[in-house]
């Protein structure tokens, strides 16, 4: 983890912040209308407790969740990897989209990795 470039982190630390955002609009939106928000409030959570572990490697920020909710966060992580790899697959060369999930991809393997790091 130490071996990661300042732009790789700075994309990564953006890319998990604009998940987190995302996810969380798309809870709010969906307790308004009354939707299962289960799926969509754990892949929030981890990725909050993936992007505050980056934060906290990169950063020195303080981390203070316990190994149950990093082993949870990381098997949901990477449950999340396929569908996003199969997205990248089907995006057009160049296009935004392509660019915009190879980002999140990279920046969710970074927090897999910094969680497994914080089990050992």
């Amino acid at each position: 983890m130490a071996n990661v470039s300042q732009d790789i982190q700075d994309m990564s630390i953006t890319s998990l912040e604009s998940t987190f955002k995302k996810l969380s609009n798309a809870y709010k939106s969906m307790t308004e209308k009354g939707s299962n928000t289960t799926v969509v409030k754990k892949r929030r959570d981890a990725v909050k407790v993936g992007l505050e572990s980056l934060k906290g490697t990169w950063y020195g920020e303080v981390f203070i969740y316990d190994k149950e909710v990093i082993i949870t966060s990381k098997e949901i992580l990477e449950r999340v990897m396929p569908s996003i790899e199969k997205q990248i697959a089907n995006a057009k060369e160049g296009s935004s989209q392509k660019t915009i999930n190879e980002r999140r991809i990279t920046a969710l393997k970074l927090a897999i990795d910094s969680l497994e790091n914080r089990l050992k």
